[in-house]
């Protein structure tokens, strides 16, 4: 099979520059900010927390982490993407702000972080983008410590299916392209976790910069000793 990773590193490499325009991904609004803020702490662990960031993009959210007192290790496949990560680290540090993190050039879907466990993995807006998401699932599932927490925030956004024009090159074929629905991604983590909860998050406008119609959401796993299942009360 051909390796086209390059490809999609391009890809995102050349969205770099404009990522952060976009308000959820930027974080420029304070409105913005402060939203997402109040989710991550609620989501996450007590700090200080050792937090994975899949596919952390910019590093917008492992700011806000880092802001709280979290130790992140953020993952990318693009070398762009990575490179504005830790130049808001360094941003933040020069205006003396404690943060704490490291950016790794790698797939967010099996993270380089050499046997690492984590008390949280938090991923938004990935797995979309993924060949084979219920692997992803399992390689982070597998690295929280029992008690740890499995942080989605996803959704289902624009067309899917069959006929779906690939977003990049060697990215055709993606099972969710487009997203995924609640009710799918649930079936597929709630085996693999002893607790699992969602939170709609369509109707929260100030996370997104405004009004959205598209279904999204949040989904919180709680990881747990091999074997266990349930619901997150809460």
């Amino acid at each position: 099979m051909r390796d086209h990773s390059a490809a999609i590193a391009g890809y995102w490499d050349a969205a770099a520059a404009s990522f952060d325009e976009e308000p959820d991904h930027g974080l420029r609004a304070d409105a913005t900010r402060a939203a997402w803020a109040a989710l991550l702490r609620s989501w996450l662990p007590a700090p200080p927390a050792e937090v994975l960031d899949a596919g952390c993009g910019t590093g917008s959210l492992s700011l806000l982490l880092a802001e709280d007192g979290h130790r992140v290790v953020g993952v990318d496949l693009s070398r762009k993407m990575i490179e504005r990560a830790r130049a808001k680290f360094a941003a933040a540090q020069v205006e003396g702000r404690s943060v704490e993190g490291r950016f790794l050039v790698g797939d967010a879907a099996v993270p380089p972080t050499d046997g690492t466990s984590f008390d949280a993995v938090l991923c938004r807006h990935l797995i979309w983008t993924l060949p084979d998401p219920v692997a992803a699932l399992r390689e982070w599932v597998a690295r929280l410590r029992p008690g740890g927490r499995l942080v989605l925030v996803e959704g289902r956004w624009g067309r899917s299916g069959e006929g779906s024009v690939p977003y990049a090159d060697g990215a055709g074929g993606l099972p969710w392209q487009g997203g995924v629905g609640a009710a799918d991604l649930a079936a597929c983590v709630r085996p693999l976790v002893a607790g699992l909860r969602i939170e709609p998050l369509s109707d929260v406008q100030d996370l997104w910069g405004g009004a959205v119609s598209d279904e999204r959401y949040a989904l919180i796993g709680e990881a747990g000793e091999a074997g266990e299942a349930g619901e997150i009360r809460g």
